[in-house]
């Protein structure tokens, strides 16, 4: 698993792990592969937030 504060560690097609908005408070992981990456600035401290392919929204904190 490494750093999902990167874009550039991320691309699409990839397996990762994201926190949902609505997860923030618990930390709930959700995983899917990555269809598109939203965040356009090359870091993020809350990691890059990106779209899965089922549609999901979130910040990647893990990549597999």
């Amino acid at each position: 698993m490494s750093n999902g504060t990167v874009r550039a560690n991320i691309k699409e097609g990839m397996k990762v792990g994201i926190v949902l908005k609505e997860d923030q408070r618990t930390g709930k992981i959700t995983l899917g592969v990555v269809k598109r990456i939203l965040t356009n600035s090359s870091t993020h401290p809350h990691g890059i937030k990106v779209q899965l392919t089922n549609g999901q929204v979130g910040r990647v904190k893990e990549i597999y």
